[in-house]
């Protein structure tokens, strides 16, 4: 049954509740401090990234669901724009930065999707070590963020369509992940 929630578009308080909550998860300092993400615009940026990736596929298993993604994705765009302005960019030189903020999105969105699906972690480890940590020494905490990244996946999958375009969506606490 499709519920009548799923057959308007979503409220723009849905989608910033959700898109507040994907970054809430994002700036969550286990990841600084436990996993060694830089504490830096970059390092934010791509943990925003990988979270809505994540959350993204979960959206994308529900047709009724695609447009509150699109919602996400729009807001999303919208926050870097702002961002963006705020750190000074000139306002002649914000659609170059935006173009490139998308391609690094669908880049990673693509590469997180593909080693999603191969099997073992050492392709998403991989990925993660390019992608978060620019193949850094800190890389070595890159196994430890796949198993997040799939302990997430499975949660996600497990999570209710109405709990999602009613504005809830719950990640796994990253400091109960065990080191790898």
């Amino acid at each position: 049954m499709i519920f009548p929630l799923f057959r308007r578009g979503a409220r723009p308080d849905t989608i910033s509740t959700l898109y507040g909550m994907i970054v809430a998860q994002a700036r969550s300092s286990s990841f600084y401090r436990d996993y060694a993400v830089a504490d830096t615009v970059n390092g934010r940026f791509e943990l925003i990234v990988l979270h809505l990736a994540l959350v993204f596929d979960r959206l994308a298993q529900e047709a009724a669901l695609q447009r509150l993604a699109q919602g996400i994705f729009d807001r999303f765009c919208q926050d870097m724009d702002d961002n963006l302005r705020e750190m000074g960019i000139a306002d002649l030189k914000v659609p170059k930065e935006m173009r490139r903020i998308g391609d690094a999105f669908y880049g990673r969105t693509r590469a997180y999707r593909a080693a999603l699906a191969a099997a073992g972690d050492g392709p998403l480890a991989d990925s993660l070590a390019r992608n978060i940590y620019g193949g850094a020494a800190a890389a070595a905490a890159a196994p430890r963020l796949a198993a997040y990244m799939r302990v997430a996946v499975r949660e996600l999958a497990a999570q209710d369509a109405a709990d999602l375009a009613g504005g809830r969506v719950r990640f796994p606490d990253p400091a109960a992940i065990p080191p790898v």
